[in-house]
């Protein structure tokens, strides 16, 4: 883990990522993280400075975690076929996003010009093109792939097409069969992935035999 953050802060975190995925972040207080993670109230201004930047520590702190996670789960499958693994890739990412879905709207409003935060994320986008593009590469060698498509692009559409059912469940709730919240995030998730597979492939020329 990045030595930017302590032992300590990293407990504090944690706690209040449990906290705020059940509540959201309106509805978590300071004062609640810290009765939960055993700390002073006052921690919180000397670790972060305030809640709100606290978030944005944690979003720091998971898009780190995300970035480890996928160079491990990328080694794990490495010896894989390039279909398998950009499948698998295409399943992590939006697996991802849902499970940490609570925060996607908070860090568009107010996390724009947090510096740290850009960073981890670009090095995250820069990583997962990087592993996708040698995928198709192979992919295009071995002929299982018959077009390369750039992988900046794929990455914006799997992006791009998760973040918007994520961020407008009102309206994609309609299209998913579901008991309750915990349904819909299963069936939402299962839908755009296939959705996303299909078009991806099919850019890709790929055709299963």
């Amino acid at each position: 883990m990045d030595a930017r953050f302590s032992e300590k802060q990293i407990h504090i975190l944690e706690v209040a990522e449990e906290l705020i995925a059940q509540k959201g972040f309106e509805g978590t207080s300071v004062r609640e993280i810290c009765t939960k993670a055993q700390v002073n109230v006052a921690m919180i201004s000397y670790y972060f400075g305030s809640k709100e930047k606290m978030m944005g520590s944690l979003y720091q702190l998971r898009v780190q975690k995300t970035r480890q996670n996928f160079k491990e789960f990328s080694e794990i499958i490495k010896d894989g076929n390039p279909e398998m693994q950009f499948k698998e890739i295409i399943k992590f990412v939006t697996k991802q996003l849902f499970k940490y879905s609570y925060f996607h709207g908070f860090v568009t409003q107010e996390l724009r010009a947090g510096d740290d935060l850009k960073s981890e994320l670009t090095e995250f986008y820069k990583v997962t093109v990087n592993k996708l593009d040698e995928l198709v590469q192979r992919g295009v060698a071995t002929g299982v792939f018959t077009h390369a498509p750039k992988a900046e692009d794929m990455l914006t559409i799997i992006l791009g097409s998760t973040l918007f059912v994520i961020r407008n469940k009102n309206f994609y709730q309609e299209y998913v069969p579901h008991k309750n919240e915990q349904s819909y995030l299963a069936e939402a998730e299962k839908k755009v992935c296939t959705s996303i597979l299909l078009s991806l492939f099919a850019s890709l020329g790929y055709h299963q035999s």
